[in-house]
Protein backbone atom coordinates (compact mmCIF):
# COMPACT_ATOMS: atom_id res chain seq x y z
CA UNK A 1 0.00 0.00 0.00
CA UNK A 2 1.27 3.42 -0.94
CA UNK A 3 1.71 6.13 1.71
CA UNK A 4 -0.51 8.27 -0.51
CA UNK A 5 -3.60 6.30 -1.45
CA UNK A 6 -6.33 3.87 -0.50
CA UNK A 7 -7.71 1.53 -3.19
CA UNK A 8 -10.82 -0.63 -3.18
CA UNK A 9 -12.15 -2.93 -5.92
CA UNK A 10 -15.58 -4.51 -6.23
CA UNK A 11 -17.18 -6.68 -8.90
CA UNK A 12 -20.75 -5.90 -9.93
CA UNK A 13 -22.65 -8.27 -12.18
CA UNK A 14 -24.02 -5.70 -14.63
CA UNK A 15 -22.66 -4.21 -17.87
CA UNK A 16 -20.19 -1.33 -17.62
CA UNK A 17 -22.78 1.28 -18.69
CA UNK A 18 -25.16 0.20 -15.92
CA UNK A 19 -22.38 0.14 -13.31
CA UNK A 20 -21.41 3.72 -14.19
CA UNK A 21 -25.03 4.90 -14.31
CA UNK A 22 -25.92 3.45 -10.89
CA UNK A 23 -22.71 4.84 -9.35
CA UNK A 24 -23.38 8.35 -10.62
CA UNK A 25 -27.17 8.68 -10.92
CA UNK A 26 -28.19 6.69 -7.86
CA UNK A 27 -25.47 7.90 -5.50
CA UNK A 28 -27.98 8.93 -2.85
CA UNK A 29 -29.40 5.40 -2.75
CA UNK A 30 -26.11 3.58 -2.16
CA UNK A 31 -24.14 6.20 -0.19
CA UNK A 32 -24.62 5.14 3.42
CA UNK A 33 -26.41 7.35 5.86
CA UNK A 34 -25.25 8.34 9.30
CA UNK A 35 -22.61 10.61 10.77
CA UNK A 36 -19.70 8.45 9.57
CA UNK A 37 -20.68 8.88 5.90
CA UNK A 38 -22.73 12.06 5.67
CA UNK A 39 -22.72 15.48 7.23
CA UNK A 40 -26.49 15.55 7.62
CA UNK A 41 -27.47 13.74 10.79
CA UNK A 42 -31.11 13.53 9.75
CA UNK A 43 -32.47 14.24 6.29
CA UNK A 44 -29.91 14.68 3.53
CA UNK A 45 -29.60 13.87 -0.17
CA UNK A 46 -26.37 13.19 -2.11
CA UNK A 47 -25.99 14.48 -5.65
CA UNK A 48 -23.36 14.19 -8.36
CA UNK A 49 -23.65 16.62 -11.26
CA UNK A 50 -22.82 14.71 -14.49
CA UNK A 51 -20.22 16.92 -16.19
CA UNK A 52 -16.66 18.23 -15.78
CA UNK A 53 -16.85 20.93 -13.11
CA UNK A 54 -19.99 19.36 -11.64
CA UNK A 55 -20.30 19.07 -7.89
CA UNK A 56 -20.56 16.14 -5.51
CA UNK A 57 -22.67 17.59 -2.74
CA UNK A 58 -25.10 16.87 0.03
CA UNK A 59 -28.30 18.84 0.58
CA UNK A 60 -29.07 18.84 4.28
CA UNK A 61 -32.34 19.84 5.91
CA UNK A 62 -31.74 21.73 9.16
CA UNK A 63 -33.97 23.64 11.55
CA UNK A 64 -32.68 26.81 9.92
CA UNK A 65 -33.41 25.62 6.37
CA UNK A 66 -31.48 23.82 3.69
CA UNK A 67 -27.66 23.70 3.68
CA UNK A 68 -25.53 22.55 0.75
CA UNK A 69 -22.22 20.88 1.65
CA UNK A 70 -19.89 20.35 -1.30
CA UNK A 71 -17.42 17.47 -1.03
CA UNK A 72 -16.00 17.34 -4.53
CA UNK A 73 -15.82 18.55 -8.12
CA UNK A 74 -15.79 16.42 -11.24
CA UNK A 75 -12.37 16.56 -12.93
CA UNK A 76 -12.93 13.75 -15.46
CA UNK A 77 -16.33 12.61 -16.73
CA UNK A 78 -15.82 9.75 -19.16
CA UNK A 79 -18.83 7.41 -19.17
CA UNK A 80 -18.92 4.49 -18.93
CA UNK A 81 -15.27 3.95 -17.98
CA UNK A 82 -13.96 6.66 -15.67
CA UNK A 83 -14.87 9.33 -13.15
CA UNK A 84 -12.36 11.51 -11.28
CA UNK A 85 -13.31 13.86 -8.46
CA UNK A 86 -11.39 16.50 -6.59
CA UNK A 87 -12.20 15.63 -2.96
CA UNK A 88 -12.29 17.98 0.00
CA UNK A 89 -13.21 16.84 3.49
CA UNK A 90 -15.10 19.41 5.55
CA UNK A 91 -12.12 19.88 7.86
CA UNK A 92 -9.58 20.46 5.07
CA UNK A 93 -7.92 23.85 4.87
CA UNK A 94 -8.82 26.00 1.86
CA UNK A 95 -5.86 24.76 -0.25
CA UNK A 96 -6.07 21.08 0.78
CA UNK A 97 -7.57 18.54 -1.61
CA UNK A 98 -7.28 14.91 -2.59
CA UNK A 99 -8.50 13.01 -5.63
CA UNK A 100 -10.91 10.11 -6.05
CA UNK A 101 -10.65 8.11 -9.27
CA UNK A 102 -13.27 5.50 -10.12
CA UNK A 103 -12.59 3.13 -13.01
CA UNK A 104 -15.23 0.84 -14.52
CA UNK A 105 -13.72 -2.09 -16.44
CA UNK A 106 -15.85 -4.55 -18.38
CA UNK A 107 -15.02 -8.15 -17.42
CA UNK A 108 -16.72 -11.42 -18.46
CA UNK A 109 -18.92 -11.54 -15.34
CA UNK A 110 -19.88 -7.84 -15.29
CA UNK A 111 -17.86 -4.79 -14.32
CA UNK A 112 -14.86 -4.41 -12.05
CA UNK A 113 -15.07 -1.07 -10.23
CA UNK A 114 -11.81 0.23 -8.76
CA UNK A 115 -11.84 3.31 -6.57
CA UNK A 116 -8.53 4.99 -5.71
CA UNK A 117 -8.45 7.86 -3.21
CA UNK A 118 -5.04 9.50 -3.56
CA UNK A 119 -3.20 12.64 -2.59
CA UNK A 120 -3.05 11.96 1.14
CA UNK A 121 0.67 12.78 1.30
CA UNK A 122 -0.33 16.41 0.67
CA UNK A 123 -2.57 16.50 3.75
CA UNK A 124 -0.68 17.33 6.98
CA UNK A 125 -0.36 14.51 9.49
CA UNK A 126 -2.08 16.64 12.15
CA UNK A 127 -5.17 17.30 10.02
CA UNK A 128 -8.31 16.27 11.97
CA UNK A 129 -9.43 14.02 9.08
CA UNK A 130 -6.61 11.62 10.04
CA UNK A 131 -7.93 11.17 13.61
CA UNK A 132 -4.35 11.08 14.89
CA UNK A 133 -3.48 7.97 12.89
CA UNK A 134 -0.11 7.31 11.23
CA UNK A 135 -0.21 7.03 7.41
CA UNK A 136 -0.61 3.25 7.06
CA UNK A 137 -3.38 2.81 9.68
CA UNK A 138 -5.16 5.89 8.30
CA UNK A 139 -5.06 4.56 4.72
CA UNK A 140 -6.41 1.20 5.95
CA UNK A 141 -9.24 3.09 7.66
CA UNK A 142 -9.94 5.01 4.43
CA UNK A 143 -9.95 1.74 2.49
CA UNK A 144 -12.46 0.23 4.90
CA UNK A 145 -14.61 3.41 4.70
CA UNK A 146 -14.70 3.27 0.91
CA UNK A 147 -15.12 -0.51 1.06
CA UNK A 148 -18.28 -0.10 3.12
CA UNK A 149 -19.64 2.40 0.59
CA UNK A 150 -18.83 0.17 -2.38
CA UNK A 151 -20.46 -2.76 -0.59
CA UNK A 152 -23.65 -0.69 -0.39
CA UNK A 153 -23.27 0.14 -4.09
CA UNK A 154 -22.80 -3.54 -4.99
CA UNK A 155 -25.81 -4.53 -2.86
CA UNK A 156 -28.03 -1.92 -4.53
CA UNK A 157 -27.05 -3.30 -7.96
CA UNK A 158 -27.63 -6.87 -6.80
CA UNK A 159 -31.05 -6.01 -5.40
CA UNK A 160 -32.11 -4.16 -8.58
CA UNK A 161 -30.86 -6.78 -11.05
CA UNK A 162 -33.47 -9.13 -12.55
Amino acid sequence: MSQDQARVTVLVEVPQEDAFRVFTEQIDQWWRRGRRYRQGRTLSLMYLEPFVGGRLFERIETDGGEVVAETGRVLVWSPPSKLVLEWRATNFQRDERTEVEVEFEAVPSGTQVTLTHRGWSRIPSDNPVRHGQAPQPFLRTMGMWWGALLTSYRMLIRDESP
